[in-house]
């Protein structure tokens, strides 16, 4: 089977926050995955609110569904809102 990578037309460097959701790009403040260049934890906020916490090496792709990067828990670096809107 045939698996192709999902492709992306927008994106936008991730300025983390406890408070600040990411701005509305293609109708959404919902990013469709978080491209991490320096290892560490994500702490992504989804739509409800909630969190969770992801263990990310440099360079992995995490699809999820977030509206914003917490600040103060979050050590990964360098990381990129990705978009396909």
């Amino acid at each position: 089977m045939l698996i192709t990578a999902p492709r992306y037309n927008k994106w936008l460097a991730i300025t983390k926050s406890d408070t600040v959701d990411f701005p509305n790009l293609g109708g959404s403040i919902l990013c469709d995955a978080i491209y991490v260049g320096g290892a560490g934890i994500v702490v992504a906020v989804a739509e409800d609110g909630s969190t969770a916490e992801f263990t990310a090496v440099a360079g992995e792709i995490l699809p999820i569904a977030a509206k914003r990067v917490n600040s103060a828990t979050t050590s990964a670096t360098l990381m990129v809102a990705l978009y396909n809107k």
